[in-house]
């Protein structure tokens, strides 16, 4: 034992029979530090491409019995976006549920994602944090894995000054495309259009996620800013009336065909009136509640869910049947019947 410390870290000067210690050469180098530059992605891609995507799903992440991530069923569900003409998907956001996972969950499942997916849909992974070190590290470790673009928000909980706010988007952007999300509903803090337009001189500025309104989304577009809505309710007028690029959905994990008409078909009221029922069920409580719920009754994934998120009530499950009677099962993914799930079918996990 005593040969192994002196091999590394003991020089014996014998003179006196002291033996002298030497501080290991790392330990003396000021932020001794080896990040994973941006110029080590696997799938480089141009911000162009980021900018031009219309409809990007926020998927949802499904779970086995034991709280695990349940890939077999998150595959299907990319795989059914795919087919359904989705552009991009958002991994690990607020509808992946990114917030009750670890770093290595998330990391790992953006890199899964882009292995199986990424030559036929854009990887954007949800590396954002409220801080600044955790987000530089998180989008170092994603783009390194493959994917092709980060999302990240603004600090919230513990809330920056807006001057602390644009620093912590010019520490990420370096790293390459990235599309910043205004979500101030969950936040607590707004992102003003003087601090996105400071940010906006880096070429990897993809766009935003603007979840305040319509007039803020035609602020930017006049302003030559991508946007997309971060409101599905809102989604069809951004297109058409405020020149949105696209939208960033939670309803396109339930009908990605529908969600594709209302973005690249033209203007439509009539399919937007019809598909504004769904999407008003889904966000009667914080989302991913209901997507989750409908998901299971769907059939497409596991009645599991991580707390502390739980399903809608009964009624509220009903309902969903419903719904999904009066826009057509065919609109929706998966080839299950749709059914009203019991109480004791949930599986609600407290440790995973």
């Amino acid at each position: 034992m005593a040969s192994a410390i002196g091999s590394c870290s003991l020089k014996a000067n014998y003179q006196g029979g002291i033996p002298k210690w030497r501080s290991p050469r790392a330990a003396v180098i000021p932020n001794f530090h080896l990040p994973m530059r941006s110029y080590e992605v696997k799938n480089r891609t141009n911000v162009d491409d980021i900018k031009s995507l219309r409809l990007i799903t926020a998927i949802k992440t499904p779970y086995l019995p034991d709280g695990r991530f349940d890939l077999e069923a998150y595959d299907a569900l990319v795989n059914m976006q795919i087919e359904d003409g989705v552009e991009g998907v958002i991994v690990g956001g607020t509808t992946g549920e990114g917030q009750l996972m670890s770093w290595d969950e998330h990391i790992m499942l953006i890199g899964h994602t882009v292995n199986c997916f990424g030559g036929s849909i854009k990887v954007i992974g949800n590396t954002g944090s409220n801080s600044t070190r955790e987000a530089i590290h998180a989008t170092e470790q994603g783009f390194a894995v493959g994917m092709h673009a980060a999302l990240h928000i603004n600090p919230y909980y513990g809330k920056t000054s807006i001057e602390g706010l644009i620093s912590h988007f010019n520490n990420v952007l370096p790293m390459g495309p990235t599309i910043i999300y205004n979500v101030p509903s969950r936040t607590g803090q707004d992102i003003p259009p003087h601090a996105i337009y400071r940010v906006a001189q880096s070429t990897n500025l993809a766009g935003i996620k603007e979840c305040v309104g319509n007039e803020r989304v035609e602020e930017y577009t006049n302003n030559g800013i991508v946007v997309w809505s971060g409101n599905d309710d809102q989604a069809h007028d951004s297109r058409w009336d405020y020149r949105a690029t696209g939208v960033i959905s939670v309803t396109s994990n339930l009908v990605p065909g529908l969600m594709r008409k209302l973005m690249f078909g033209g203007k439509n009221e009539s399919l937007n009136s019809k598909v504004l029922p769904l999407i008003e069920w889904l966000f009667e409580e914080p989302n991913p509640i209901g997507l989750n719920t409908a998901l299971a009754q769907l059939g497409v994934v596991r009645p599991v869910f991580r707390l502390p998120y739980v399903p809608l009530p009964l009624a509220k499950r009903v309902e969903f049947v419903n719904i999904v009677k009066a826009l057509g099962r065919e609109n929706f993914i998966g080839d299950k019947d749709v059914r009203v799930l019991d109480d004791d079918e949930f599986v609600l996990i407290d440790r995973y």
